[in-house]
């Protein structure tokens, strides 16, 4: 899968507008309707859900079954959680709640192999159980995708040691906890939490990131104001909000059918 990886990388670098889909479900079922979109690329969210390793593995090979890169997002920072969504095939990883160069350097260690990090050379599915090892192996450190996710003022005020790292492809921008880090829980309009985002957004342009947020009830219009403003990719809702958004409505119909 080293081909769609680096063709994703290279959009993601250039800053090309991307539009990616989101699971909580853990279903590959799910995964399979999701695809058929033509985004650019999915999430796998194991940081807000009780989506396990083995299911990672089915929705990963779901994605790749329709050519497209796959990007799990980790619950936490722990190398031997990012090894082993990697070996089952992961076209790289999403990294919550990054503040500081040294967890930079973590990541970059723990997930890509000599002489840039310290990965591991096993056999599984991401090397094709063998028979792609060398094709594989030779190829991940310039094609495998690592996008940090922003999300207190602390990393706001780190934000340019964080983009140095030319390892890094782009970022996600947490609103919400921002607002937490900033004593306004919840209010990501508010005009300390748009300042914060402001500054990452024109951190990246200046230092060619690529910068991503999730619109959790995507139109149109909200999709095209964030690319506007110089968002380049958009995580449009999840699973979990498409049915949260379809018991709303149920919920008022049935109230008014009774």
């Amino acid at each position: 899968m080293n081909l769609i990886s680096l063709a994703l990388k290279t959009k993601l670098r250039n800053r090309e507008p991307l539009f990616a889909g989101w699971t909580n479900l853990g279903h590959p079922q799910v995964m399979e309707m999701l695809v058929r979109t033509g985004m650019d690329f999915m999430g796998i969210d194991i940081e807000h859900s009780t989506i396990s390793q083995e299911q990672s593995q089915r929705i990963i090979a779901a994605c790749h079954a329709s050519e497209v890169p796959c990007l799990p997002r980790v619950a936490t920072h722990n190398p031997e959680a990012i090894k082993r969504l990697l070996d089952s095939g992961a076209d790289g990883v999403i990294v919550p709640n990054v503040e500081t160069p040294d967890q930079v350097e973590k990541l970059i260690k723990w997930s890509k192999y000599p002489p840039l990090g310290k990965r591991g050379y096993g056999v599984a599915r991401s090397q094709g159980y063998g028979h792609d090892f060398e094709e594989y192996t030779s190829q991940w450190n310039k094609s495998s995708i690592l996008i940090i996710q922003i999300e207190s003022i602390y990393a706001v005020e780190n934000i340019e040691k964080l983009l140095k790292f030319e390892e890094v492809d782009g970022i996600m921008v947490g609103p919400y906890d921002m607002s937490g880090s900033l004593g306004i829980p919840g209010k990501i309009n508010h005009e300390k939490v748009q300042n914060a985002v402001t500054q990452v957004v024109e951190t990246c342009k200046k230092f060619g990131k690529a910068c991503g947020t999730h619109e959790v009830n995507p139109t149109t219009e909200s999709v095209k104001a964030l690319f506007n403003s110089g968002i380049s990719f958009v995580v449009l809702a999840s699973d979990v909000f498409i049915f949260w958004k379809w018991s709303e409505r149920m919920q008022k119909l049935i109230s008014a059918c009774r």
